[in-house]
């Protein structure tokens, strides 16, 4: 069968792709090499307790916000969303301190302009950033936030959410630090219920739509012929035709399947196999014994030893799911950290007694990311974002094939808003390629 569109990779991109397709008209086919589809959204079962990987919280859906739009056009705001305490979605705790990350603009700048009372006006100028026009991505976070702010502790405690993003002094575009911050500040999200629930919502949109997505059909080759791609070989046996191609994996993945190719040239092709990969995650899922956790609304990061932004300071992120029998008492806590060593002393730290809690213990590893995803290294959020090399590293959604685009963290921007925001570029390019 043709189709108008074959989306290899069913993560949150090329669904969101596949969905967004399917809306506007076109014959869409999602590839999936697992057996189900969400990449870095899928979830596990363990004895009858549903943990996520990837998704544990997202920001901006109120109206007028960042998401709320893509959201809508998606169909993912009829989801069970759960607000986070308006008054600390995020605690930041550093060698014993702690911080609360407030909802609202406004809001932020007065609380912490209480613990930072000298700041105030860097705060209002940070915040201004934040809701202003993007910066130019060769801009570097970690020079603009030194020469904004005066006092280290206070870049520290903005800095502190950013495990969802990697902190590098060197090479950090601020565009990239300002979006990782700017939604949550807006308002802040859990599901009340695990991530597959995304998952399924888009799958069913897409097939009821007159879509198709297909599991357990790892692309193996992509077939190119006078310089378009023509179809997709798959290790289930099946080639499939289409006229546009989006590719979700990882762009030296989606360039390695061109096995021959007029238009992709060998200095193209090294390029993208130089370009580096941010570390990976370890994420030791919690099965909590009955009544011994009370629920969380919020999130902790904890450090020590060190500046947020050092590799070698000890950091965490604690994050409760929200307890899916409307209980008070929480069932799952996810502790995750880019270090190899155990987090569960430094989670000790602001949940006194957490080891004597745990009943279960299962952790994920960047071997398990790259097993899931076949992303380089089990790379958390994809290519490496390069002030120093904005054009290099921060890839737009064409490429040398002109009937194949890049979808996913990537590309853009990384998280669920720099994914979403990738996506809807992606397919505005190709409606408007096969408008034209």
């Amino acid at each position: 069968m043709m189709y108008d569109v074959v989306i290899i990779g069913s993560g949150f991109g090329g669904l969101a792709c596949g969905h967004l397709l399917a809306k506007a008209g076109r014959n869409v086919l999602v590839l999936e090499q697992h057996w189900q589809p969400g990449g870095c959204l899928q979830s596990y079962q363990r004895k009858g307790h549903v943990f996520d990987t990837g998704l544990h919280y997202v920001g901006g859906l109120d109206e007028g916000q960042s998401l709320h739009d893509i959201f809508s056009q998606l169909g993912l705001l009829k989801l069970p969303w759960q607000r986070l305490d308006r008054d600390g979605f995020d605690l930041i705790t550093i060698d014993g301190q702690t911080y609360p990350l407030v909802e609202g603009f406004e809001h932020f700048v007065e609380v912490l302009s209480d613990y930072f009372p000298h700041q105030r006006v860097a705060l209002r100028r940070y915040t201004e950033a934040l809701q202003g026009n993007d910066p130019d991505p060769s801009v570097n976070a970690w020079q603009w936030l030194n020469e904004t702010f005066s006092d280290s502790r206070l870049i520290d405690v903005l800095s502190g959410s950013c495990l969802k993003t990697e902190l590098r002094r060197e090479s950090l575009p601020l565009l990239a630090f300002l979006h990782s911050q700017k939604s949550y500040i807006q308002s802040s999200w859990r599901l009340q219920g695990d991530s597959s629930l995304i998952v399924r919502s888009l799958v069913d949109d897409i097939r009821r739509m007159g879509g198709e997505v297909v599991c357990r059909a790892e692309a193996a080759e992509l077939i190119e012929s006078d310089g378009r791609l023509t179809a997709v070989r798959c290790t289930n046996g099946e080639t499939y035709e289409a006229d546009y191609f989006i590719s979700d994996i990882h762009p030296s993945q989606t360039f390695r399947l061109v096995k021959a190719s007029k238009v992709l040239k060998p200095i193209f092709r090294r390029r993208i196999d130089m370009l580096e990969n941010t570390s990976g995650m370890y994420t030791y899922s919690l099965l909590l014994k009955p009544q011994s956790l009370p629920y969380f609304n919020h999130n902790k990061f904890v450090y020590a030893g060190g500046s947020v932004w050092d590799d070698a300071t000890q950091k965490v992120m604690l994050s409760c799911p929200v307890p899916a029998d409307g209980s008070s008492y929480a069932t799952v806590l996810d502790l995750l950290t880019p270090s190899a060593d155990h987090p569960m002393a430094l989670a000790e730290t602001v949940v006194p007694g957490l080891s004597d809690m745990v009943s279960e213990l299962y952790v994920s590893t960047p071997h398990t990311w790259q097993r899931f995803t076949h992303t380089p290294d089990g790379s958390a959020y994809g290519v490496r974002k390069d002030c120093r090399q904005p054009l290099l590293t921060m890839l737009s959604p064409r490429t040398p094939i002109a009937n194949l685009l890049l979808t996913g963290q990537s590309v853009m921007l990384h998280g669920l808003e720099g994914v979403a925001m990738t996506a809807r570029q992606t397919c505005e390019i190709l409606l408007n390629i096969s408008r034209s």
